[in-house]
């Protein structure tokens, strides 16, 4: 059995999809809070199963007879209770002994990086670490995915307004990643345990440099404003967001300035025997 929490998530569903063609859906264990969010998969007969990070009953209940698992990281901040929510997905696979857990990560994880959510997919390796399980960690650079929620209005005002400074990152696509996950899920053999793999783009890119592909393939003249930290906290605030997701975007930024995203290799290459899709391919698709 092949468990996948967060199955609901844009990773964790497509995920699934790559598994189905891989494997029977009755192989399959889609654990979420909200059952209700995953009927299609229900239809094509994945199990589907209710469970909460915050309740560990319910997950160690939902890790029963899986032999591999998918852990999809939780989108926040180094806090305790972040800790706490992964800390009880990790219990709950040691006390089912699942044999293989694969956990997404932060590219280039370790502690005291400025991105708030690195440090928190750090402590989580650790822990996953001290099980004695074999792992495979995926340490993800930044989606393509997410470049339209980074650029904002860019299409309609021509400005991509962001603080990152001549920071780069090396963006690989969420789809392409899934592909590889699923591969590694499947594997059936040893060669992916105990293995840290950076998934990145093969090549980093500034604001600067997306306006100009954006410009290029779109045939719009996008340029790259660099704002300050406090315009963008104050823009972030006008849309009403909590304070700890303000922060988070804003540490985001800051390391992208400081570089924390611009690692390159080809990694994902490997994994899916084949090139990913680049930058230029994907902005055309928007």
């Amino acid at each position: 059995m092949i468990a996948i929490t967060g199955a609901n998530g844009n990773l964790g569903s497509a995920t699934i999809q790559n598994l189905l063609q891989k494997t029977e859906a009755s192989d399959i264990v889609a654990i979420v809070r909200n059952p209700e969010t995953v009927v299609d998969f229900r239809e094509q007969g994945v199990i589907i199963l209710k469970a909460d990070y915050n309740d560990y009953n319910s997950l160690s209940k939902a890790f029963e007879n899986v032999k591999t698992a998918l852990q999809v990281s939780t989108v926040g901040v180094d806090t305790p209770a972040a800790q706490f929510q992964e800390g009880n997905v990790v219990k709950a696979m040691e006390t089912n002994q699942v044999s293989h857990i694969v956990y997404t990560s932060m590219v280039q994880a370790r502690p005291n990086t400025i991105f708030q959510g690195t440090a928190a997919q750090f402590h989580t390796e650790e822990l996953i670490r001290k099980t004695g399980i074999p792992y495979t960690f995926f340490r993800n650079n930044m989606y393509m995915e997410a470049i339209p929620g980074l650029i904002g209005y860019a299409l309609e005002t021509g400005e991509i307004r962001y603080p990152s400074g001549n920071g780069k990152v090396g963006y690989a696509s969420r789809q392409d990643i899934a592909e590889a996950i699923a591969k590694v899920l499947t594997a059936g053999n040893n060669m992916h345990e105990n293995k840290t793999y950076e998934i990145t783009g093969s090549e980093a890119w500034s604001f600067r440099d997306l306006a100009q592909i954006i410009s290029e393939e779109k045939g719009l003249t996008i340029k790259h404003l660099d704002i300050s930290d406090e315009t963008f906290r104050m823009e972030l605030n006008s849309y009403q967001l909590p304070i700890q997701v303000v922060d988070l975007l804003v540490s985001m930024a800051n390391a992208i300035k400081a570089g924390e995203f611009s690692h390159t290799e080809n990694t994902l290459g490997k994994l899916l025997g084949r090139k990913p899709m680049d930058l230029t391919a994907y902005i055309k698709s928007l």
